[in-house]
């Protein structure tokens, strides 16, 4: 690969990289917002557990839309296994912040961080990791048929 065309691919990392940490940033603005809203409006009414429920699957949905319009922006013309990455990263940075912020910052022990991957006591965290990794290369599929 010559010069200019080494420049222009690490160029177009580049901007990938960029997009896709804003719509990262994106994401997380939108499920404290919906974890917030959860927390005050849905859980007094239903009870914490039907309220974790409904709000990882809202998020969830929400997230997919999200997706499926910005993949294609991030990363124009990525195949599918390029945009599985893309939401390999995601889901990397999610679990990333989750623990490191959850931990040092508002210094959630390790066990109650590790809660929320307990599907067989109903928490479906994992749900929406799921989203993160898949959305990208489905978006990729029902934009190219």
């Amino acid at each position: 690969m010559d010069s200019g065309a080494t420049v222009h691919a690490l160029s177009s990392l580049g901007r990938v990289l960029w997009r896709a940490a804003l719509i990262w940033f994106a994401l997380a603005i939108a499920a404290i917002v919906c974890g917030i809203l959860r927390q005050a409006l849905l859980a007094p009414r239903v009870g914490g557990q039907a309220a974790h429920v409904v709000g990882t699957l809202t998020v969830c949905a929400l997230f997919a839309a999200i997706l499926r319009v910005a993949v294609p922006w991030v990363a124009p013309g990525w195949r599918r296994k390029q945009r599985l990455g893309l939401g390999a990263g995601w889901c990397a940075a999610t679990i990333a912040f989750e623990f490191g912020f959850g931990h040092y910052i508002v210094g959630h022990p390790w066990t109650k961080l590790l809660a929320d991957y307990n599907l067989f006591r109903g928490r479906l965290w994992v749900l929406v990791l799921l989203t993160l990794l898949l959305a990208p290369p489905l978006a990729a599929r029902r934009r190219s048929a």
